[in-house]
C-alpha cells in the first residue's frame, strides 16, 4: 500500500490517499475533490476543475496521468 496526497496529486491540502495502485489513488483523489467542493470547500474547485478537464480529454492528460504513475512507483510500500 502506498501514500499520496491531495497535494501530490495537484489539489490544495495534504489528504492523504492510500492505494495498491495508482489508479486507487487516482480515484480517491477524485472523490475527494467532489466531496470537498460539495461541502462548500472553494480551495478545491480548480483542483476539481482540472480534473474533469482530465476526464473530459484523456489523450492531452496522459502526461499528467504517466507522470503519477511514476511517482506512484518511486514510493515506498507502507
Amino acid at each position: 500500500m502506498k501514500t499520496m496526497t491531495c497535494q501530490a496529486l495537484g489539489g490544495p491540502c495534504d489528504l492523504e490517499h492510500r492505494g495498491e495502485s495508482a489508479d486507487e489513488v487516482i480515484k480517491a483523489q477524485d472523490r475527494h475533490l467532489k466531496d470537498a467542493v460539495a461541502a462548500g470547500d472553494s480551495t478545491h474547485d480548480e483542483a476539481l476543475k482540472a480534473m474533469k478537464r482530465r476526464w473530459r480529454h484523456p489523450k492531452a492528460s496522459m502526461g499528467w496521468y504517466k507522470g503519477v504513475k511514476r511517482d506512484f512507483a518511486a514510493l515506498a510500500d507502507h
